[in-house]
C-alpha cells in the first residue's frame, strides 16, 4: 500500500461533553448488559456521553446481529458528526464480514477514533490503509466491577482518548533483540494480520514497527502464521517488532520444544531489526493503549525497552 511514508490523519482527541458510540461489529453480547452499563458509567465519569448501536444486543447466532445490522450500526456511527469516537463492545469474530461494506466518505470529513483490539484488528488495518490513525485499547466489555484490577488498562485508554502523551517502559527479557528505531506503529492480532494477507486490507509494514499479540493458538499455528507472513515478504523492510501477550497457548500432543519467545526469534532470525518482548497489550487484564499509525521511538535492551509515542 502507499501509506508507509505519509503521516496519517489523526482524529481529534476527545474533550468533556463529547459523545462515544458503543457498537458491536463482531461477536454476540449475550448477557453482557451489565458490562455495557459499566462502560457507559466509566465514560460518564470522564464527562463523556454515550450512544448505543441500535442492534448492539441483537442475536445473529455467533454474531451481534446480521452482517447488515452490524454494518449499519458501524456506518451510522462513522457518519454521525456528533460522535467523536467509536468503541467496539467486544471482539470475537465477524468484523472481516463487514469491512468491505463500509463507506468512508463522511468519515473523511469528520474523522473519529475507532477503539478496540483482537478482531478489531481488521478495522485497524482498514483504517491504516485508508490513511487514519486508530486506537488499540480495551473494549466496552473489558470494564470490570473493580477498576483497580485493570488500573493501567483504564488509565492508558483515558490518556490516549484525551491526548495525553503515551510512553511505556517494558520489563527486560533475555530474548530481546536490542536496537533503537523510529517508525509508525502498525499491527494487532496475529491471526487477523495473517488472514488479511493478499487482500486490500493487508498492511504494508515497510519502514514501520509491527506489534503482534495472540490468544488460544498452538505454537505450531503461530509459527505457521509467521512463516506465511515471512514468505509473503511482510518483514522484508520492517523496522522492528513489539511482541504483546500470547495468551492461553494451546497444548499439542507433540511438544513444540521451545518457548514462544524463541519460536518468534527463530521465525524472524534472518532479520536484523530489534524485537521487544513483554509489551502488556493483548488478551490479558493489563492491556495498555496503543496508537496505531502513530510514529514511535522504540529502544530495545536486555534490561528494559522503551516506547515513546510522538505527539
Amino acid at each position: 500500500m502507499s501509506n508507509k511514508q505519509q503521516t496519517l490523519v489523526r482524529p481529534p482527541y476527545l474533550k468533556v461533553g463529547d459523545t462515544v458510540a458503543i457498537v458491536a461489529p463482531s461477536g454476540i453480547l449475550k448477557n453482557r448488559t451489565a458490562e455495557i452499563k459499566r462502560a457507559q458509567d466509566l465514560l460518564s465519569s470522564w464527562g463523556l456521553h454515550t450512544v448505543l448501536g441500535k442492534h448492539l444486543f441483537a442475536d445473529g447466532n455467533h454474531f451481534a446481529g446480521t452482517d447488515a445490522e452490524r454494518c449499519a450500526d458501524f456506518q451510522n456511527a462513522m457518519d454521525n458528526p456528533t460522535i467523536s469516537a467509536i468503541w467496539a463492545a467486544r471482539g470475537g469474530y465477524g468484523t472481516v464480514r463487514i469491512i468491505d461494506k463500509l463507506d468512508y466518505t463522511k468519515f473523511r470529513e469528520n474523522p473519529k477514533w475507532v477503539i478496540g483490539y483482537s478482531d478489531i484488528t481488521a478495522l485497524h488495518n482498514q483504517l491504516n490503509v485508508e490513511g487514519f490513525e486508530s486506537m488499540h485499547a480495551m473494549m466496552a466489555v473489558s470494564v470490570v466491577e473493580d477498576l483497580s484490577e485493570i488500573k493501567e488498562t483504564v488509565q492508558t485508554f483515558k490518556d490516549a482518548l484525551f491526548g495525553k502523551p503515551l510512553a511505556y517502559t517494558l520489563e527486560g527479557s533475555t530474548y530481546n533483540k536490542p536496537g533503537t528505531v523510529s517508525g509508525q506503529l502498525v499491527g494487532g492480532n496475529l491471526s487477523l494480520l495473517y488472514s488479511m494477507l493478499g487482500s486490500k486490507t493487508s498492511i504494508d509494514v515497510s519502514d514501520r514497527i509491527l506489534f503482534i499479540e495472540e490468544i488460544g493458538e498452538y505454537e505450531y499455528s503461530v509459527d505457521r502464521m509467521l512463516q506465511s507472513l515471512k514468505r509473503a515478504g511482510y518483514f522484508d523492510n520492517c523496522k522492528g517488532v513489539i511482541v504483546g501477550d500470547f495468551s492461553k497457548v494451546r497444548k499439542n500432543t507433540t511438544p513444540w520444544g521451545t518457548s514462544m519467545e524463541q519460536l518468534i526469534l527463530d521465525a524472524l532470525s534472518e532479520y536484523d531489526f530489534p524485537i521487544a518482548f513483554k509489551m502488556p497489550a493483548g488478551h490479558e487484564d493489563d492491556n495498555r493503549a496503543l496508537l496505531i499509525g502513530r510514529t514511535i521511538d522504540l529502544s530495545v535492551g536486555k534490561e528494559a525497552s522503551t516506547i515513546k509515542f510522538k505527539n
